[in-house]
């Protein structure tokens, strides 16, 4: 089992699968809660090249050559990354591989200049609140609140001396060579 990092865009065919996925998987949880169009609204509203460097990056985590988890960061202000769609693949959860993207995309941004993480998460997703309290994320709302009266849960990370002890204790991954 070889896994490998890949920058590359959303409009990848090997990134078509999760986000894919990940469309159901909003549309299972919220219906059309937040838009009568439904996930795809959400998964459609930014382009592809919000994602492209120098102000964002669009990550494939791969497993023998097969997308198995991804996220994204775009510009949200001069010192500000805002991490989007960081998403495993659902028959494979358990396995550390949503750490191992939001640790690579942590890095990815601080090498792009940016000294901030910002990101919001639904509702209904408490694992993904679970995994950002977890490692160093600070929520912008009241934890012991009901979440849904929030909707959208906002969380914030300075990228700093507690983000590369973190860094430090994960196994790195290789870059994959192919940047299609």
């Amino acid at each position: 089992m070889s896994d490998t990092f890949l920058y590359t865009t959303p409009l990848d065919p090997r990134a078509k699968p999760l986000i894919d996925e990940l469309t159901y998987e909003y549309d299972k949880r919220y219906g059309s809660y937040f838009s009568e169009a439904g996930a795809v609204e959400e998964m459609n509203r930014y382009p592809a090249e919000a994602f492209a460097p120098p102000y964002g990056n669009f990550l494939l985590l791969l497993r023998n050559g097969e997308a198995v988890g991804g996220g994204a960061f775009k510009h949200y202000d001069d010192h500000t990354a805002e991490f989007k769609r960081i998403w495993t693949r659902s028959d494979l959860r358990r396995q550390g591989l949503a750490v191992k993207v939001l640790i690579e995309l942590e890095q990815q941004a601080a090498r792009q200049g940016y000294s901030r993480i910002y990101l919001t998460t639904g509702f209904r997703q408490p694992e993904a609140v679970g995994l950002y309290l977890k490692y160093g994320y600070t929520a912008l709302f009241d934890v012991d609140a009901d979440p849904e009266i929030y909707k959208s849960l906002p969380f914030e990370k300075q990228l700093g001396t507690h983000a590369a002890a973190v860094i430090a204790a994960q196994p790195s991954l290789q870059l994959a060579a192919d940047h299609r």
